[in-house]
């Protein structure tokens, strides 16, 4: 068997291979020898049928199977010892006509290369890097919030601007009726008014569309669907079964004790500073979110990278679940244009900076992971042989070792960016960077 490749230009090739009948033909007859042994002919015992007779039934077929399967190990060995950097596979150069008789057989394949690309790090105008910083007005809220969370009820006589009702809802159809607990400050302004000054055993009647400022709130009361909440405008009867008041915790020792922990903070002051330090981890995946996806947007923009498309887009025609038209493999590469390019980008920042993920590294990664999950619901970390024992189980699950390896490649891509990339720091309220990064 022959085989070699000619590159037409820097995107695409042909690899030629000449396979003779002295490749293929011990392999032919070892299977038509087993089909003799097996094949149920009328007229012939099993394993007694004739050679001849199994080679004139099945031999074309079984020719043509052994020569698919030689050509698919070849080209597979030839890519990897000429070190061919292609894109995709090779698929058949369809205008050669193949003669399955002749002694001597030529086959073509098409391939297309990957192109060679120079990654500039260091845009002219550079990306802003947003730092969120927790303002006066979000921790105090949060502080507050705190306070009623961790504070006592007490049983009031009648609803008042900051009381905490239960009531009950109904509509006369039967289809609405549930009791609920709903805070004044969620009813719109001019349902508040009538509601206050009420006792318990007190009825009212209202539109659905008119008791609370938002959906969500209707949905949750009424038990209903979100979607049908938007549109709810049929009467409802609300008896008052409740009221109460929160009275608000005091910021003593007793509750940072029980909201951060034995002695892990001391004053007001300090509760401040830890709940604007967790603010700003609360936002980070999602400030890190967009620093990545602004950073591979620049970088796919600005890479000059140049794809065999015609190559492409045959390959994904060829090997494509369904059947498709060239015209549907064309509009299904130009959807996945960027991402190849990307693809390619990333492929290269990975194998030029030693960015590659090994099993140690992902076993480390894994381990982490599960002690920070434990100690983020209060449990125990193991001894390091169960602990061992759980890495194990979770990394013997093919779905999630690529899971944790994506997820580790993309930390140390965005930390390489944060490393290497020129970026303008700009630090925002939570407020500022919503406006800045998600303008309407």
């Amino acid at each position: 068997m022959k085989i070699s490749v000619n590159k037409k230009n820097k995107l695409s090739g042909i690899i030629s291979i000449e396979v003779e009948k002295k490749d293929y033909e011990q392999n032919v007859h070892d299977v038509l020898k087993r089909y003799s042994k097996t094949a149920n002919i009328p007229g012939f015992r099993k394993g007694f049928v004739p050679m001849g007779l199994v080679k004139k039934q099945y031999g074309n077929a079984v020719k043509v199977d052994e020569i698919n399967k030689l050509l698919d190990s070849s080209l597979k060995k030839y890519i990897q010892d000429e070190k061919l950097d292609i894109l995709g596979g090779p698929i058949p150069y369809t205008d050669n006509e193949i003669n399955w008789s002749s002694e001597s057989i030529n086959f073509d394949f098409e391939i297309g290369y990957t192109p060679e690309f120079k990654v500039n790090l260091k845009p002219k105008k550079p990306i802003t890097k947003y730092e969120v910083k927790a303002d006066k007005k979000m921790v105090d809220n949060q502080i507050k919030n705190i306070q009623s969370q961790y504070g006592k009820l007490i049983s009031r006589t009648v609803v008042e601007k900051k009381s905490e009702i239960t009531s009950n809802f109904s509509s006369d159809s039967g289809e609405i009726n549930n009791s609920s607990m709903f805070k004044t400050e969620s009813l719109k302004p001019s349902f508040l008014k009538k509601i206050l000054g009420l006792k318990v055993g007190d009825e009212l009647k209202e539109n659905g569309s008119k008791i609370f400022k938002e959906n969500y709130e209707l949905s949750r009361n009424l038990k209903i669907e979100l979607e049908k909440a938007k549109t709810f405008k049929n009467e409802v009867l609300i008896k008052i079964e409740e009221i109460n008041e929160r009275e608000l915790a005091e910021l003593d020792q007793d509750l940072f004790d029980k909201v951060f922990g034995k002695n892990s903070v001391k004053t007001v002051t300090e509760m401040k500073k830890k709940l604007s330090e967790d603010f700003v981890k609360q936002f980070q995946n999602q400030v890190d979110q967009k620093l990545m996806n602004d950073t591979i947007e620049y970088l796919i923009d600005s890479t000059k990278i140049i794809l065999p498309a015609d190559f492409l887009i045959k390959w994904m025609q060829l090997n494509s679940e369904k059947k498709i038209t060239i015209e549907e493999a064309k509009a299904e590469y130009d959807k996945s244009e960027k991402g190849m390019k990307y693809q390619l980008i990333e492929s290269k920042l990975i194998i030029d900076n030693n960015l590659q993920v090994n099993f140690e590294d992902l076993k480390s990664f894994t381990t982490d992971l599960i002690k920070n999950q434990m100690q983020q619901y209060g449990q125990a970390i193991p001894d390091e042989k169960e602990l061992d024992g759980i890495v194990a189980r979770v990394m013997s699950n093919k779905d999630e070792i690529k899971r944790l390896t994506e997820q580790l490649t993309s930390s140390r891509i965005l930390n390489f960016f944060k490393d290497n990339f020129n970026y303008k720091l700009k630090k925002v309220s939570y407020d500022e960077y919503l406006k800045e990064a998600y303008p309407s």
